[in-house]
């Protein structure tokens, strides 16, 4: 037998410790969502996202609201892992479009390989990485000048960035405490952390997460070094006093990991461009709804829209937020902290 005609030895997949994988590395069936439905089904069932994937949140009423129709533009300023996407390119077909955004380059590929594998006309869809910020370019560039039908912004951060610990959005897993949504740019949480003054870092605290401890939080973090995700996590855990309960601990975690990722994207920043330009991206009668999952991001949201009915910019407008049942918070906890607002251009 030749070299070349040596068969290659099969070699067992590593075991994990456990009855299920604990690891993110591990979950290999939950990662190939093509081979492995059932056990996807098994995870969704027990009301847990796969890892990897990410469950579309109040798909049903945000549909009801956009109502897309055939031959209609739709844009999906963030395109994350496709949910909302695939149904807004379903339902613009046939002779619509959707045009999707997102600034993460690792994910949008995937995404874009699957919307394009479900079907549909091939024109129908144009992916572009882009901030929503840069809506108006992107628009542009399709000759979309007067604007799109339907336009939907989930402001949240995606399950597949959230629980891949190489990404470091998360202190559930360790890994480097980087948060950036586009890894190829920007300055790491681990770097600015190192170059906040206590000043600053306090105020980040206090705006991007409302965080009752700020003062306290900043003086110990600022200028330190954290490698990883879960050292930030125990210097946060030691910093507050004796007095916090454990509930209060971890949710004071939880803010300032919120408030860095938001200082690390720019996120707000961001926000604020894309709600200027909002208006003029819509075209006469255009349907926006945008979700949010915290307090800074939902006030931006509620102002645009309050003022745009009273101007007249926006001819209908919600009067209060739109949350999911207790049935989509059970079977998706993730959820839990969405609200929904939408408007009509007049």
């Amino acid at each position: 037998m030749s070299e070349a005609e040596v068969p290659t030895p099969h070699r067992r997949r590593p075991r994990y410790s456990g009855k299920n994988p604990r690891r993110f590395e591990d979950k290999y069936k939950e990662l190939n969502p093509e081979r492995y439905a059932e056990t996807i089904a098994k995870v969704r069932a027990s009301g847990k996202t796969p890892a990897g994937q990410h469950v579309p949140i109040l798909l049903d009423e945000i549909m009801r609201i956009l109502a897309p129709q055939p031959g209609e533009r739709a844009v999906d300023c963030t395109l994350g892992y496709g949910g909302h996407a695939s149904a807004l390119l379903k339902a613009v077909q046939p002779g619509g479009a959707l045009l999707a955004l997102d600034q993460d380059p690792i994910e949008i590929v995937r995404t874009e390989a699957r919307l394009r594998a479900s079907g549909g006309e091939e024109s129908a869809l144009v992916v572009k990485r882009l901030n929503f910020a840069g809506l108006p370019r992107a628009l542009a560039e399709l000759d979309w000048n007067d604007g799109a039908d339907v336009l939907l912004a989930d402001l949240g951060c995606s399950s597949m960035q959230f629980d891949n610990p190489d990404r470091g959005f998360s202190f559930k897993h360790d890994g480097p405490l980087d948060m950036r949504m586009n890894p190829q740019r920007g300055v790491a949480a681990r770097d600015l952390l190192q170059k906040l003054s206590a000043a600053k870092l306090k105020t980040i605290l206090e705006e991007n997460a409302d965080e009752r401890h700020a003062d306290l939080l900043a003086a110990e973090l600022a200028g330190t070094d954290h490698t990883t995700t879960r050292s930030l996590a125990e210097a946060v855990r030691r910093a507050l006093p004796r007095r916090v309960d454990e509930e209060e601990r971890e949710t004071t975690v939880r803010r300032v990991f919120q408030a860095l990722r938001i200082a690390v994207n720019e996120e707000f920043t961001a926000l604020d461009t894309f709600l200027h330009q909002l208006p003029n991206c819509l075209r006469p009668g255009g349907r926006v709804a945008i979700l949010t999952f915290h307090s800074g991001e939902d006030r931006r949201v509620k102002h645009l829209f309050r003022d745009g009915l009273r101007s007249g910019l926006f001819r209908e407008a919600t009067d209060d937020v739109i949350r999911p049942s207790a049935q989509e918070m059970r079977d998706n906890p993730r959820a839990a902290p969405a609200k929904l607002r939408w408007a009509i251009k007049g």
